[in-house]
């Protein structure tokens, strides 16, 4: 028989090619899924959180309470803001983690760049002019007192004209983790808080032939950081090198495609107003604060305690929510809404056993943690110690609340934790406090009780609206490529 001379052609490669999204999130073992996107958030998170620490230590020593309180005021006026910008970027989040879990990386992109517009012309065509003129005003409406307001007004108007840095790296940070990558933005926001810190140590105190800036030298270290990370995020979301990019090619442009902002406006504009409520009862709350008989002591003890302390917990367990809302969505995206429900429980655990052991310092050694942001005034210690030993117990509370409040988030019901923050964070803790200075003296301990209980109506809320499933039958789409 004749040899055949026909060659063999090499058989085709069966190597399966690598998918782009991280399948484990919606297939495997659920722990390991969550604790993947979690532990980098968390840490992300106590590391930002550090590093506030640090500067309001330098300043509480080097300008006194004062400019503790300044920081403190001005960062609660800026929070209203700002939390309502990065909030619609939950739309932007939804949209991400559903056509993630389906595994449509051409939806993906387009919602990430579509986002990264909006940003750009909210942060250089608002925030940035009205911002400026009107941070007198804020300062006034929150009563602080004349030597806060003296080194609060510099500090305010650099963190207004100059947030789009801050922006960005939101809008990205917020795009990666609900693509499944939570490591990217660990790094980025790790980067970025030593860069800041660094800056910070120098601007605050001064160094060499930099003099000291003292309060606004923390806030230009803070736009100069956030700032150069955003510009070399941007340049690897061109690059196409991260797990979402800047769409490009035949039928795209770089103009506003009005149908995808309006999905994102649909889905993040309810979280948007959530986040003015909250940070709406925040400056109320300070303002509740500023008529108390020694308010500058109860603002500075304020400041240290809830803004900075507190957020040892309120940072870790916002961690554990955008982990339980990318988790929940690309599940719910994939098919699998008993997952995604197990997904947001397992969460909740790991969040009230984080806060627990963070509370057991807040109750056991409030002193020697005050001492750390030099306040040795007594009348500020004592108020400072009141509210730690409170916020131990609100931990608890907060933290179940912030990942079931992911859950439903995540899945696209960003209504409910918009009514449920209007009574938790304004009508039960704002009417508490309002009936106890019509009927009676208001002081520092109502104000903290009032807080608690409002920590606690969110809890509640939050876990009962969850188990009703309704976030089950959400349906997600943006349309095809225009």
């Amino acid at each position: 028989m004749a040899q055949s001379t026909t060659a063999t052609a090499p058989a085709a490669s069966t190597k399966p090619t690598k998918p782009r999204y991280d399948r484990s999130i919606v297939e495997g073992p659920l722990r390991p899924a969550i604790w993947k996107i979690a532990w980098p958030s968390m840490l992300t998170n106590v590391i930002g959180g550090l590093q506030g620490i640090v500067d309001h230590a330098l300043v509480g020593r080097l300008v006194g309470f004062q400019g503790n309180a300044a920081i403190g005021v001005s960062w609660q006026i800026f929070l209203v803001v700002i939390v309502f910008i990065s909030s619609l970027f939950t739309g932007m989040s939804v949209l991400v983690a559903r056509f993630a879990g389906a595994g449509d990386e051409e939806k993906v992109n387009r919602t990430v760049y579509q986002a990264f517009l909006t940003a750009i012309f909210i942060s250089l065509g608002v925030m940035a002019p009205i911002g400026y003129f009107v941070s007198p005003l804020l300062l006034k409406l929150v009563n602080a007192a004349p030597e806060v307001r003296a080194e609060a007004l510099p500090f305010l108007r650099i963190m207004f004209v100059f947030s789009i840095g801050m922006m960005i790296f939101f809008m990205l940070s917020g795009a990666l983790r609900s693509a499944g990558d939570a490591r990217t933005p660990m790094i980025l926001g790790i980067s970025m808080t030593v860069l800041n810190l660094v800056l910070n140590i120098v601007l605050i105190r001064g160094l060499g032939p930099i003099p000291a800036f003292g309060t606004t030298g923390s806030a230009m270290g803070t736009c100069i950081a956030s700032g150069l990370v955003a510009i070399y995020a941007l340049s690897r979301l061109w690059s196409g090198k991260w797990v979402v990019s800047i769409p490009r090619g035949e039928g795209y442009g770089f103009g506003p495609d009005w149908a995808i902002i309006k999905s994102i406006f649909k889905f993040g504009l309810p979280t948007g107003i959530q986040g003015i409520a909250m940070n709406i009862g925040g400056v109320f709350m300070l303002a509740f604060i500023g008529s108390l008989a020694q308010s500058a002591a109860a603002q500075a003890a304020f400041t240290v305690s809830y803004t900075e302390l507190f957020s040892l917990i309120t940072w870790t367990s916002v961690g554990l929510m955008g982990a339980a809302a990318a988790v929940a969505g690309q599940n719910l995206g994939a098919g699998n809404p008993d997952r995604a429900d197990a997904a947001v429980h397992l969460a909740a655990r790991f969040g009230f056993a984080g806060a627990a052991f963070v509370g057991l310092f807040f109750l056991l050694l409030p002193r020697q943690l005050l001492a750390i942001f030099g306040m040795h005034d007594p009348t500020v210690v004592e108020i400072g110690v009141q509210l730690l030993r409170v916020l131990s117990f609100s931990g608890l509370l907060i933290s179940v609340a912030l990942t079931f409040t992911g859950g439903l988030q995540g899945t696209g019901d960003t209504k409910s934790p918009l009514y449920i923050s209007i009574i938790s964070q304004i009508v039960v803790p704002l009417g508490l406090c309002f009936v106890i200075k019509q009927t009676s003296t208001l002081d520092p301990i109502d104000i903290w009780a009032a807080i608690l209980a409002g920590h606690a109506t969110r809890c509640v809320l939050s876990v009962v609206r969850f188990k009703q499933g309704k976030w089950r039958h959400i349906a997600v789409d943006i349309g095809t490529k225009r």
